[in-house]
């Protein structure tokens, strides 16, 4: 008898949206099947799946021992979310190769099906980062007597829902500073900046709408910009590793000595970008708004609102979907990034943060480099109803302006 070849060797999911992409959720059926190809007859021990999701952190750090010794310490951390093991065809054992423990697939195509449930506590969200990934996958294995396994693995995504339709996720966000330049003896005015915007919560497609007023009294022309940054931290043996990566921004005008800029909902859109994780335990991912003022010659003044990019955009009625298949189906696929185009080079970490800030922190932050991610996904929906019934300016209305004039009052 001639033997038989394995021609293809592949896993397929049983997808549950419409975009036809392999995408779950905490609590999700994950259904597919197992698809062999092959010429002639092949006898089989077993065929087996195991699934598996983990989020896993390493990086390395160099130590100095002695004025001719070095070594490299390794940080490594891994949590389990998904450990499930089926057999589709076969025994557990696969030692026995007699004729009675084998099953014969004849030439064509077969599928098998297989099924399993994710657990229903949160997962982490699937993620790949610079020191660390979320990652989720069925491999499957064919055992034949005499003969290495066959072995092939196929990876799916999972997300945790973030509703930004919460109460915590609604609360504006605002700030204020100030700035005096000094240059040895002699002091200018100082610069203020105050910053605003509506809720702390949103979407990737979404835009940011920001209120700020940006008054110059120094002698120096600056520049008002803004920028969204992620954050990615990672922890293992008690250590933290973090990196910052730009993900959008804009500039306004430049800004004359004793001049004063009003942004009245300036737009900052959110790429597609993939949500905050903030339930895992080695691997955290934040998102915040940096407002900040360029100044020529000194440090410049920053504020920071904090952000949370979810996966359920605002309703205005305030309804919430928790189907994974409509949610998926209506507002997103999972696709490939590229960063934005950005019209300038975009600022240095330590330029938009203050010197106190950067004497504080505990740990080394690396500069922003490489991609973001290898998984995000993009939502497709019609932008939230806006709040363009409160009066960013009340000081203003009416045609008659009682607020700061052109020029900075004395002091």
């Amino acid at each position: 008898m001639v033997l038989g070849k394995v021609k293809s060797f592949t896993v397929s999911y049983d997808c549950l949206n419409d975009s036809n992409i392999p995408l779950f959720s905490s609590g999700d059926s994950v259904s597919g099947r197992v698809i062999i190809e092959v010429t002639g007859e092949i006898r089989v021990k077993s065929l087996k799946i195991h699934a598996k999701g983990f989020a896993k952190v390493r990086w390395t750090e160099s130590r100095n021992a002695g004025s001719n010794t070095a070594y490299t310490q390794n940080y490594t951390e891994e949590v389990e979310y998904l450990n499930h093991r089926d057999i589709l065809i076969g025994h557990e054992r696969d030692e026995d190769n007699s004729e009675e423990s084998l099953t014969t697939i004849h030439s064509g195509r077969h599928e098998y099906a297989f099924s399993f449930e994710l657990p229903q506590t949160p997962l982490a969200t699937s993620f790949e980062g610079k020191h660390g990934s979320v990652r989720y996958w069925v491999k499957a294995e064919l055992h034949r007597p005499w003969l290495l396994p066959m072995k092939v693995k196929k990876e799916f995504t999972v997300f945790e829902h973030i509703d930004i339709n919460t109460p915590l996720l609604l609360a504006p966000q605002a700030g204020t500073k100030e700035k005096t330049l000094c240059c040895w003896f002699c002091t200018s005015g100082p610069i203020s900046l105050s910053a605003k915007i509506e809720r702390k919560g949103y979407t990737p497609g979404e835009s940011i709408q920001i209120f700020a007023e940006i008054e110059n009294c120094s002698s120096r022309v600056v520049v008002p910009k803004a920028a969204v940054y992620q954050t990615q931290t990672f922890y293992a043996k008690g250590k933290m590793k973090e990196v910052k990566q730009l993900v959008a921004n804009l500039r306004g005008e430049s800004l004359s000595s004793g001049k004063t800029e009003t942004w009245s909902g300036k737009m900052l859109k959110i790429p597609p970008v993939s949500p905050s994780i903030l339930d895992c335990s080695i691997i955290r991912v934040d998102y915040s708004l940096m407002v900040y003022v360029d100044i020529p010659g000194a440090v410049n003044m920053s504020l920071s609102l904090p952000l949370v990019i979810g996966t359920i955009p605002l309703h205005p009625f305030g309804s919430r979907t928790s189907s994974v298949s409509s949610q998926c189906s209506m507002t997103m696929s999972w696709l490939g990034m590229a960063l934005p185009e950005r019209p300038e080079a975009p600022p240095s970490y330590a330029d938009i943060v203050t010197e106190e800030r950067r004497l504080e922190a505990p740990v080394t932050r690396d500069e922003f480099e490489g991609t973001l991610f290898a998984y995000i996904q993009e939502f497709r929906f019609q932008p939230p109803p806006l709040y363009s019934e409160i009066d960013p300016n009340p000081d203003r209305a009416n045609g008659t302006e009682e607020g700061r004039p052109d020029t900075c009052p004395s002091r």
